[in-house]
């Protein structure tokens, strides 16, 4: 017998790798065995794949020792992407699928014991690679049929199959190829669950705040005594946050269905929220490639509560994701790049036991204890968040007179960033936060009477030219949200507040 060879993929990083199944046979002890760097997932695909052939109807040779070579035997292969493939190219080899079928078709897709094919990640990833090396067409997982449609590159045939043999079926012309849904993205909501700003009892400064860095996409620390409401405030921002657009869905769904059993397209905005003894891998993505919550947190909002509560080297480890949009993990052989562009959203209390400079209550903190605490943030950390805003705690008799909710505030709120963010793509294609320094001298320019109160701003406070450029880009969101083509005074005064100390 000739050797077979199919072709299937597995997913690294924001691409795939194309592999090559070779299957060959030789008179001897009947096994199974599999070569070519494959991790412990693939070795016991063995028995998944003997008991699918098996139970889809086909023959499975008992007085033969099968050899699969998974190639390039360089790549370590991980996942069960690859188990149709070795199930097809096994069934070519034995002359019970026609080779030419074979031939420019990708498989993918994990098998159940009974010959379901079961879904994987990061199907867009495979549906690209395929693409890429010009096979007509691929063979997927109906469960990821779904997220299959994002995919517009339409070159490449798609054909969704749930089970070993319809897949049969389907290449021996017995049954027509099954279509791919269509309108599967609906038009929904983002946050449509969120907390409303008009829930928010108070804090107007706080809430304009709000309103300026989602607009223009900025990072925001809010900082005060506990209850003061920062996490409800946080809570409110998914709610404020744009719809994705069709390309946002697909690069979101890309990112999402690395890690997750996801088999539908991501429609709203991430907001993530770990928890504060995430460790630094969890954070910026691990040694095996997959990507940890600052990509997952692409395009959407990156929620850390409790900002100094969170390891050192962790927090350290988001400079410079926060300054470059993106994150380079090194693997065993080669670097992962991942988008990161996230809007950076931190709470913190002033001190351990949160009531450090209150009027209220006297602070119990000793100064050592004080000092470690502000300690675990670094100047150029938070030189890197935009809009550091001090909460203050709300008077209780004012917490109980309203007691009647509308979402005008909101609405009022979410139409002007809408109509800011629309002004920023005109302009520049970009959010105003990551306008480079060439384009912030060229669309913030200021008249004469701001710049000189930059200038001495600059000077009193010892701002980093870091900091002096992201007062720039924060007073052209303000003006944008007052649709103001120029700066005024008034626009660069409001960005000078907020750039509070603590």
């Amino acid at each position: 017998m000739t050797i077979s060879k199919t072709y299937s993929a597995i997913p690294i990083g924001t691409t795939a790798n194309l592999v090559t199944v070779e299957c060959d046979s030789t008179k001897g002890l009947p096994t199974l065995n599999i070569v070519g760097m494959a991790n412990k997932t693939i070795e016991e695909s063995r028995e998944r794949i003997r008991a699918a052939i098996r139970n889809s109807g086909f023959y499975y040779p008992t007085k033969d020792k099968i050899t699969i070579n998974l190639a390039p035997a360089e790549l370590q292969k991980t996942g069960s992407f690859l188990d149709v493939a070795i199930a097809v190219a096994i069934l070519t080899h034995f002359q019970q699928f026609q080779p030419q079928k074979a031939t420019n078709t990708l498989f993918v897709g994990e098998l159940a014991l009974d010959g379901k094919i079961r879904p994987i990640r990061g199907i867009l990833n495979i549906l690209e690679c395929a693409t890429k090396h010009g096979f007509k067409q691929v063979i997927i997982p109906a469960e990821n049929a779904a997220q299959a449609t994002l995919f517009r590159r339409r070159k490449v045939q798609i054909i969704p199959a749930s089970t070993l043999a319809e897949l049969w079926q389907i290449c021996a012309g017995l049954q027509a190829p099954n279509s791919l849904p269509e309108n599967v993205v609906k038009n929904t909501e983002t946050g449509s669950n969120c907390p409303f700003l008009d829930q928010i009892i108070g804090q107007t400064q706080a809430k304009r705040a709000l309103t300026v860095a989602v607009a223009g996409h900025h990072n925001i620390l809010l900082f005060g005594p506990p209850g003061a409401g920062k996490s409800a405030l946080a809570s409110t921002i998914p709610g404020l946050l744009p719809a994705p657009t069709n390309d946002e869905i697909f690069e979101l769904t890309k990112l999402h269905s690395l890690v997750s059993d996801i088999t539908q397209p991501c429609i709203s905005r991430p907001f993530r929220a770990p928890h504060h003894s995430s460790s630094l891998a969890s954070l910026i993505g691990k040694a095996d490639g997959l990507p940890g919550e600052i990509t997952l947190a692409h395009l959407g909002v990156l929620f850390l509560d409790e900002l100094p509560e969170f390891r050192r080297d962790a927090l350290e480890a988001l400079r410079q994701p926060l300054e470059n949009k993106q994150i380079a993990l090194p693997t065993t052989r080669n670097k992962i790049r991942y988008p990161a562009d996230f809007m950076l959203v931190a709470t913190m209390n002033p001190c351990p036991c949160g009531h450090y400079g209150s009027d209220k209550q006297i602070c119990s903190c000793a100064p050592s204890a004080l000092a470690n605490y502000r300690r675990k943030l670094s100047g150029p950390l938070l030189d890197r968040i935009d809009m550091q805003i001090k909460i203050a705690s709300q008077d209780t008799s004012v917490l109980v007179k309203n007691t009647t909710f509308n979402t005008h505030e909101h609405e009022t709120a979410k139409t002007t960033i809408q109509a800011a963010m629309n002004k920023q793509f005109n302009r520049a294609k970009t959010f105003n936060s990551s306008l480079s320094s060439v384009d912030t001298v060229k669309y913030c320019a200021l008249k004469p009477s701001s710049q000189k109160l930059l200038d001495a701003a600059t000077k009193r406070f010892e701002l980093s030219a870091r900091s002096y450029f992201k007062i720039l880009k924060i007073a052209r969101t303000i003006a944008d949200l007052d649709n103001c083509d120029n700066i005024s005074d008034a626009h660069l005064n409001e960005a000078l507040q907020y750039r509070q100390r603590f």
